[in-house]
């Protein structure tokens, strides 16, 4: 079976694609695509869309974390990503699909903002990234860094909203977790799904006081190693939501 899983460290969603082939057991080669690089590295790959993750796997190309849960349940079924109890399955079915929809866009938008308006970031980006010249990278990087943010609408509108909304989504994710959704014995495809997306989070120095004592946090801890160094303060501190994180 050949199976390349081209990724980006730092994407959430391409941590939670790596994690399922670790978890099937199906060796991969991973493929790693550089930030402000993907569209172009993608489409030569033969791939429609410029987003990570994306699966070349024996010959089709999947792309997008949902889609490649439900490749990877039909390849190998065992261990299964799904429960086989029908009303679970769909709990988890739209877990999985809340996380996506509403979840996993919050921290890509963030550090999308970030990233255009905070040149110390840009440069972490590019040290993170291991790009040769960081200084350089960071100082010539802005038009991608625009185009990028502006493909997920993430402007400062946008962002204030998610920083308002966040708590919420918090909640969410620790009741999925509470009331047995999101199992952590054996990870299901939703639990990947909002997980790597709170453990995203959990990564971003600015947010430590709304993410870092959920029990979703603590659990997305145990579930993926750290995606980066934390990443360095960029959000203005009148943007957050004030009140400590849950215990």
């Amino acid at each position: 079976m050949g199976v390349k899983l081209y990724w980006s460290p730092v994407s959430h969603p391409a941590q939670a694609a790596r994690k399922m082939l670790e978890l099937k057991g199906i060796e991969f080669q991973p493929v790693e695509v550089m930030p402000g690089m993907q569209r172009i590295h993608l489409r030569l790959a033969g791939f429609r869309d410029g987003t990570v993750p994306a699966l070349k796997l024996d010959g089709r190309r999947v792309q997008g974390s949902r889609q490649i849960s439900r490749a990877l349940e039909q390849l190998v079924p065992e261990p299964p990503l799904f429960p086989r109890d029908p009303a679970l399955r769909t709990r988890v079915d739209d877990a999985e699909a809340w996380g996506e929809r509403e979840l996993q866009p919050v921290p890509r938008r963030i550090i999308r903002w970030g990233v255009v308006n905070d040149m110390g970031l840009r440069r972490w980006l590019a040290q993170e990234s291991k790009l040769p010249m960081p200084d350089v990278a960071a100082r010539t990087s802005g038009p991608a860094a625009r185009y990028y943010a502006r493909v997920v609408g993430a402007d400062e509108a946008a962002v204030r909203r998610d920083l308002i909304a966040l708590p919420r989504l918090l909640d969410t994710a620790d009741a999925l977790l509470a009331d047995g959704t999101l199992s952590t014995d054996q990870p299901n495809a939703a639990t990947l799904q909002v997980l790597a997306s709170v453990r995203a989070l959990d990564s971003f120095s600015d947010l430590a006081g709304l993410v870092g004592n959920r029990a979703s946090a603590a659990a997305a801890r145990e579930l993926f190693a750290a995606f980066s160094e934390p990443i360095p303060s960029f959000v203005p501190p009148e943007w957050l939501p004030s009140g400590p994180s849950p215990a």
